[in-house]
């Protein structure tokens, strides 16, 4: 397949770009910087979703897309909501517009979030929850959802959503550079780029991490799975949960160094989001095989 991949440059895609090249398929990036590389791309086009501009020479002949590009921190879209909603919601619906008059259908994976459900009363988290954001990025993610579901629905496109959590690990290699995650945040602080890590309450909230190598895989599982006329909601998480407590215990074993601590007043969030996988695993054959902690915590630890 010819496979179009957005946000190319980005943590998720440094896996998955050299994962789908490695399936045979031949791989085209969409960037924003002139300079970037894209190690395992076929080729590069520059472009925005955000203007439009690159799709009309990215696209031809595409059979498949990979949309990755989006702006994905919580508190940054509470201060800056319009931006969540232009890059998210504006970009995805710019790319299905220009896929809607591509001669074939294609396959089309979105890399969205678990966010989209807010606080559900349940935990594990199935796809049968009720969507109700509690922000404007599981918003906007969330809107992307519906259009391309509701896009799926006209025969033009087939489609499937993977409904993240905390994507860690190291892609291909690389390190997460964002301190705003707490993975990342802790191998700073044991590096020494940070005085220390700010913990809000006590540690005891609960969250379900994964690997990235892991979402890849789910990532290429969907994309030969995609069926014009039909769009599907994965949730894809490790389905175990681990509270910032025992992530800490679990970086100082690995690591052989405490991380440096300081609380501060409990934050107003879910106190356990985790995901249950056993659709995508019972349906796509997927399994977290590297979301164990403490495999997560040595690969980012090992990063560069």
């Amino acid at each position: 397949m010819r496979v179009l991949v957005t946000g190319a440059t980005g943590f998720l895609a440094r896996a998955v770009v050299p994962a789908l090249t490695d399936a045979g398929h031949e791989v085209v990036a969409l960037i924003r910087a002139p300079a970037a590389t894209v190690p395992g791309a076929h080729s590069t086009v520059l472009g925005d979703l955000g203007d439009g501009t690159g799709l009309a020479s990215a696209l031809p002949d595409v059979d498949g897309v990979c949309h990755l590009a989006a702006v994905a921190r919580v508190r940054d879209s509470l201060a800056d909501p319009l931006r969540y909603w232009r890059v998210n919601a504006a970009g995805t619906l710019a790319l299905l517009e220009a896929l809607s008059r591509q001669p074939r259908p294609p396959a089309v994976v979105l890399a969205s979030t678990c966010a989209v459900y807010g606080t559900p009363e349940r935990q594990p988290i199935t796809e049968a929850a009720p969507t109700c954001p509690a922000n404007p990025y599981g918003a906007s993610k969330l809107a992307a959802d519906h259009m391309a579901a509701g896009l799926a629905a006209t025969g033009a496109i087939g489609a499937i959503s993977l409904r993240a959590l905390n994507l860690a690990g190291s892609a291909a290699g690389t390190a997460d550079r964002d301190t705003t995650r707490l993975i990342p945040k802790i191998v700073a602080t044991l590096r020494g780029r940070a005085p220390e890590l700010h913990v809000n309450g006590d540690g005891s909230a609960v969250r379900d991490y994964l690997h990235v190598d892991d979402m890849t895989d789910a990532v290429c599982l969907a994309l030969a799975a995609c069926k014009p006329g039909q769009w599907t909601p994965y949730n894809v998480g490790s389905g175990r949960g681990a509270s910032i407590r025992a992530l800490l215990t679990t970086a100082a074993e690995v690591t052989g160094q405490a991380v440096p601590v300081t609380h501060g007043p409990a934050a107003s969030e879910p106190r356990e989001l985790v995901a249950d996988n056993s659709r995508i695993r019972a349906e796509l054959g997927w399994t977290p095989s590297r979301s164990e902690l403490a495999t997560i915590v040595t690969d980012a630890w090992k990063a560069r």
